[in-house]
């Protein structure tokens, strides 16, 4: 099945390469008719609405995707992002999660290395120097054992994932029904890789930027901002598809969201964004950088803004939690696997009770931590309040010491309280502006308060 669908993919986007705006209504005709339960009219619809009329932001989207990226690449993406990673692969990771009665994640981040070219502040990785990395041994195993769990997509951050760009590039090569991605500082981006990225066709990347070339360069060092820039443009030459990943802070959080800053990474060619709030992780954590609430609300209120406005399509880890039903982290919908070896629920929570050395991927989303991560989500019903550190410190503290969770924190082991106090007082402030936009966006309803944890994270994930 899987092979007549992605041959249907390769038939279909070869036909919409020449003229493909004029020829996109008689796709959604043919998506119609293959809905036969009609499931999905009222979607499918909606988006024929959205990418017919010319002055919706999602036909110049369309467009532009059509006319600036490779039809192989965006063939391979199509292929292995919406059939493998997707339509098939979900449907087994649902069977997986009744047969295992543990979550199984769409989605495996992982740190390849520890080690960076560059020292940014404020950044934990930095910390760890060159002394960790996982073998391309293991990170096959990985690959494999989530392959066999229905989880095809993997995304790469680090320390900095390109200096393992070698061993990245055998993995796309191996694992083609696999969509994988990366988080990169950008400077390591040639146009060596540039080719060997578009020969393989099922990987992609997103700059990690801070907003103007005077706050890049604030953290990330002198010159790194035009050295991101440069690689933009590589990248945009070989027709590759790219966003950006914005850290935004205290100091930075207005520019990064300026109509300015986005329109021009659009102009340079970024179709995508991630946009994430500094955590205070690490010995060397700075509690100065978290963005004040009104910050917080800001950024939830201009991403929307942005993506009904702009043709990029915006993304905010905390901030679009009302989408998601709360934290996605602990193996509901990705997890984490450190350059040692540590299995960790989130990014940013560094705790483990497991390595991926000493046990099964299955064993691991079925570790003490990630049990007792797994029963309180979501961990707050106001979902705009998802995070166990930044919005739920006391949540955090519980999970640990019930789970027995070990700091995975090398050069300086942290205690969970020592930790959660950092955030607390940002916490309750942002509690108080976090309810009232609950209470506006309507989504705080008498249902959806006494819905049981399970039944708020089956309505998130039917959408």
């Amino acid at each position: 099945m899987r092979a007549l669908r992605n041959t249907a993919v390769e038939m279909l986007i070869r036909y919409l390469s020449n003229d493909p705006m004029n020829k996109l209504p008689w796709m959604f005709d043919i998506a119609e008719r293959l809905d036969r339960g009609k499931l999905y009219t009222s979607e499918i619809r909606a988006v024929r609405r959205a990418i017919q009329d010319e002055n919706s932001v999602w036909h110049r989207f369309t467009k532009s995707v059509f006319e600036e990226i490779d039809l192989k690449h965006l063939q391979k993406l199509v292929e292995t992002f919406f059939v493998n990673s997707i339509l098939d692969g979900r449907a087994r990771a649902r069977e997986a999660e009744a047969k295992y009665d543990c979550y199984i994640p769409w989605a495996i981040l992982i740190d390849p290395t520890s080690a960076c070219n560059l020292s940014c502040v404020g950044c934990w990785a930095q910390q760890y120097g060159h002394k960790y990395s996982l073998s391309y041994e293991t990170l096959d195993s990985v690959v494999s054992q989530g392959k066999e769990l229905g989880i095809h997509f993997y995304i790469f951050s680090g320390g900095e994932p390109l200096m393992r760009k070698k061993d990245i590039i055998k993995l796309c090569e191996k694992h083609q029904d696999c969509v994988f991605f990366a988080f990169t500082n950008g400077t390591l981006v040639d146009d060596e890789f540039c080719k060997e990225m578009l020969r393989v066709g099922n990987f992609s990347l997103a700059f990690s930027i801070e907003g103007d070339e005077a706050a890049t360069d604030m953290r990330r060092g002198a010159g790194t901002y035009r050295k991101v820039i440069e690689a933009m443009q590589r990248m945009r030459e070989h027709k590759l598809l790219f966003g950006y990943s914005t850290c935004y802070h205290r100091y930075n959080t207005e520019s990064v969201a300026s109509d300015e800053f986005v329109d021009d990474m659009i102009n340079r060619g970024c179709r995508f964004s991630w946009n994430f709030t500094y955590i205070p992780v690490g010995k060397d954590a700075r509690v100065d950088l978290i963005a004040t609430p009104e910050q917080r609300a800001y950024m939830y209120r201009r991403t929307r803004e942005i993506r009904a406005t702009k043709p990029i399509f915006a993304m905010d880890f905390w901030n679009d939690g009302e989408y998601t039903g709360g934290c996605i982290a602990g193996g509901r919908s990705y997890f984490h696997i450190n350059a040692a070896g540590d299995v960790e629920p989130c990014a940013f929570i560094h705790y483990s009770s497991v390595n991926i050395h000493d046990v099964s991927l299955l064993d691991a989303l079925r570790s003490p931590l990630f049990r007792a991560y797994q029963k309180r989500q979501p961990f707050n019903s106001n979902h705009l309040r998802p995070c166990p550190l930044l919005d739920n410190p006391d949540t955090l503290v519980d999970i640990v010491k019930e789970s027995g969770a070990k700091s995975t924190e090398s050069e300086a082991p942290e205690d969970v309280e020592v930790l959660c106090a950092r955030t607390r007082e940002a916490a309750t402030k942002w509690a108080e502006v976090a309810d009232r936009l609950w209470q506006e966006s309507g989504r705080a309803c008498s249902t959806c308060e006494h819905k049981s944890e399970p039944e708020l994270v089956a309505a998130a994930d039917r959408g």
